[in-house]
């Protein structure tokens, strides 16, 4: 075994003859290596961070200001007529220098050269963030026809200037975004009354606008002045109660609650080898964090211009989210060698670097057809231990506190939270099928929760390959937003299906095995009878839950954004509108709707809720029920409910959302332990429809007008109220969208293959009503 191997590396003993000293000369290689690559990581990102703090500046930069000042002062007798460049400065600091000519002139030159120097650092990098604060060009229209403002062409001049001569890394921009901005307290009452007046009849409404009214009179202008005195002092005011109040103080599982998954591209299957489709992935992934470490990834720029906040990124491996009686805790690793490998059953700490060097694709094969040629047996226990991760969080936390806090089970569990993520080698098949949309969604079931103990749900992220390769993950929610894991994904199906799909005509990773990398060792578990029984505990509790999901995953091929954009209007409000049309024919009502959207415009900013349920929607969604209503005056009405919609999104991107500063203000009331009406009611308020666009195009290697058959389907998540729908959508290519639909089946007002019809007759519908009036 391995850890048997590596405990007999080095020893000595002491006899009559002298002292003997053993050691294995292989072992103290790869530690040395292993010391190596650590220095070599800390120097890289030292270097970083220096670079990054200079943005949009650089060390050059420094260089060329000191020789050209210094060469400027001496030649000032011949060139510039005697003229003191430095203002006096050199005549003062030569009091203070004792050295002697032309050392002294050069010191002083230098000394005055770098306050000169880092004093243009500050002023570009404050500038640069005075000039992000600005979102005028958010709202202006940049499709055919549009206008661009002269403030906003004058703020794109100064921003090229700021930024031309540098080229950014993945944080250099950290340190210029501008602060979220703290809405008004009664801009975000008058917003929040508007989005729930279609929701609720006169009586109700009327009664709303009281407990507003005594709200914005009362208490909440106490808690708004707390909210001014954090959003001045924190970096971001909603960030932090946002990871801990919504996520990290939950007790329920965060399977299918909170975990989310992402799918393979569908329409291509490069290898049904299952080891081969592992190896690719995970180099690819490898490769990724690479990229993230050495902040080689270039920051997403909105519209080529302005940059999104990138701290996301850096929890994305070798993270861990650790389980607490009263809350849990993210856990991040500053570096890991190793994946941990789940395969009938059994637990496998995988070594994925070879004396400081990345395995390549055919040696990672070799080491997972080397798991998968296992034929040992689990352990008692073992092959259901991922359970904990996936029941209520409590019982976790008591079980990881009693059973897990020492030996053989310490050392196999901190393999695992130390692990760059985690590989799951299913034992089935699962593939697409145009003729049997079944498949489809069983496969989405596999990625959203699996059995229920087959993944090790705390961990940043789960790779999931099946027995004939199709490939998907789950990931924990708590360290970032679904954009940023998307981000990673894009990433490593484009690596796996172009730059290194190049598998062989077996199905196998090409390249060459230069070494023979280290053998996957098993971990060990002793559990006792009542750690046994906390395991069957919550896997009772997560089998009831992934028992209740009714999953339909639907592939819309009629048209896509090509034809919405040929109607002038925004895909994504286009494809919300349906949503909102098809709600109100299968639930025959409106309900409250969530959309989330960005505020990575901001530093640390993450999501914000936009409320595509409004005024103008709903007005068109009647038009469309109403006969009597032409087809005219539909489209008209829909144009206003998608330019609404459109307003309400960049609202929310532009710090201006409702729910964020409601949520915030609820926070500081139960800190001060007060009670409000209003935002208990505003708080308890059920999203019925709960909706995501899964971003793409994220990574430039990405060519889908080349490659077209390389998008994912995308992913999904479990419904966030008992009795409504989670829908998440991604919108892929010209001709394609793909809709996740997620209910209970416990609820008796839900069907997801209900909705899905109606989301098809939705969007058919919508296009008929173009066609009707002439226009595309």
């Amino acid at each position: 075994m391995a850890e048997a191997h590596s405990a007999v590396a080095f020893s000595f003993a002491i006899t009559h003859e002298g002292v003997h000293v053993n050691y294995d000369r292989e072992v103290l290689h790869v530690i040395w290596h292993s010391g190596l690559r650590s220095w070599r990581r800390n120097i890289h990102r030292f270097v970083n961070n220096v670079q990054c703090g200079l943005f949009p500046a650089s060390i050059s930069s420094l260089a060329l200001t000191v020789g050209g000042y210094n060469a400027l002062y001496l030649a000032r007798d011949q060139y510039v007529s005697g003229f003191d460049i430095s203002l006096g400065l050199m005549d003062k600091l030569k009091h203070h220098v004792k050295l002697e000519e032309p050392a002294q002139s050069v010191a002083c030159c230098s000394i005055i050269a770098c306050g000169c120097w880092f004093g243009a650092i500050m002023f570009m990098k404050y500038s640069l963030r005075l000039l992000y604060m600005y979102k005028g060009w958010m709202y202006e229209s940049r499709g055919r026809g549009g206008k661009m403002s002269i403030a906003t062409k004058l703020w794109i001049l100064a921003v090229k200037l700021l930024t031309k001569f540098s080229r950014p890394m993945l944080y250099s921009y950290q340190g210029s975004l501008p602060r979220l901005p703290l809405p008004s307290l009664s801009l975000t009452m008058s917003r929040y009354l508007r989005s729930v007046r279609p929701l609720m009849d006169d009586d109700n409404y009327v009664r709303m606008q009281g407990l507003a009214k005594d709200f914005q009179a009362g208490i909440g202008k106490k808690l708004q002045r707390y909210l001014v005195l954090k959003s001045w002092w924190s970096t971001n005011y909603v960030t932090d109660w946002w990871e801990e109040f919504v996520y990290l103080r939950g007790r329920s599982p965060i399977m299918v609650n909170s975990n989310f998954y992402g799918t393979d591209a569908i329409l291509l299957h490069p290898t049904h080898l299952q080891a081969a489709r592992a190896a690719n992935v995970t180099h690819a992934a490898f490769l990724f964090r690479r990229l993230v470490d050495r902040q080689q990834l270039q920051p997403i720029m909105a519209q080529n211009m302005v940059p999104l906040c990138s701290y996301q990124y850096e929890r994305t491996f070798n993270t861990t989210r650790i389980p607490g009686v009263q809350t849990d805790k993210i856990v991040h690793f500053s570096d890991s060698t190793h994946i941990i490998v789940y395969h009938a059953g059994r637990f496998f700490k995988m070594p994925c670097y070879y004396k400081g060097r990345l395995l390549n694709p055919k040696e990672l094969q070799m080491q997972f057809d080397r798991i998968l040629a296992d034929e040992s047996v689990p352990e008692k226990g073992e092959a259901t231990l991922g359970a904990l991760t996936a029941g209520e969080r409590t019982p976790w936390a008591e079980a990881r506190t009693k059973f897990f806090n020492k030996g053989v089970n310490y050392s196999s569990l901190k393999d695992i939270e130390k692990s760059a993520f985690v590989v799951v080698l299913e034992e089935d098949e699962y593939d697409y099928s145009p003729d049997d949309p079944t498949q489809l969604d069983r496969f989405g079931r596999a990625m959203l929760h699996g059995k229920g103990y087959d993944r090790w749900y705390d961990k940043s992220f789960n790779v999931i390959v099946m027995k004939n390769g199709r490939i998907g993950f789950n990931a924990e929610h708590s360290w970032a937003d679904a954009a940023i894991m998307s981000h990673l994904w894009e990433y490593v199906l484009t690596e796996d299906l172009i730059a290194l799909g190049k598998y062989d005509d077996d199905g196998n990773c090409v390249g060459k095995v230069t070494c023979n990398p280290p053998v996957p060792s098993r971990l060990k578990w002793e559990l006792n009878q009542e750690c046994l029984q906390a395991i069957d505990t919550s896997f009772r509790v997560a089998d009831a839950l992934l028992n209740d999901v009714d999953l339909r995953l639907y592939m819309h091929t009629a048209y896509g954004k090509g034809f919405m954009k040929g109607c002038r209007l925004s895909p994504d409000a286009y494809t919300q509108m349906a949503l909102q049309l098809a709600y109100y024919r299968d639930a025959g009502k409106f309900n409250l709707t969530y959309e989330a959207s960005m505020t990575r415009l901001f530093r640390d900013g993450r999501t914000e809720t936009v409320r595509p349920c409004t005024i103008e929607s709903c007005a068109w969604v009647k038009a469309m029920e109403d006969k009597a209503i032409p087809n005219t005056t539909r489209v008209e009405l829909l144009k206003t409910a998608c330019n609404q919609h459109q307003t309400g999104y960049r609202d929310a991107m532009c710090g201006k959302g409702i729910d964020r500063h409601l949520f915030c203000l609820y926070v500081v009331s139960k800190y001060l332990e007060v009670d409000s009406p209003f935002l208990n009611e505003v708080l308890s308020e059920p999203w019925r429809l709960s909706t995501s666009q899964t971003p793409h195009g994220q990574t430039s290697k990405m060519d889908l007008v080349k490659n077209p058959k390389c998008i994912s389907a995308g992913g999904g998540f479990g419904p966030v109220a008992d009795d409504g729908y989670g829908v998440s959508y991604i919108i892929a290519g010209e001709d394609t969208i793909f809709f996740h639909v997620s209910s209970k089946k416990s609820s008796p007002v839900t069907d997801s293959k209900r909705f899905a019809r109606q989301i098809e007759k939705a969007l058919s519908d919508m296009k008929n009503l173009f066609e009707a009036v002439g226009k595309k």
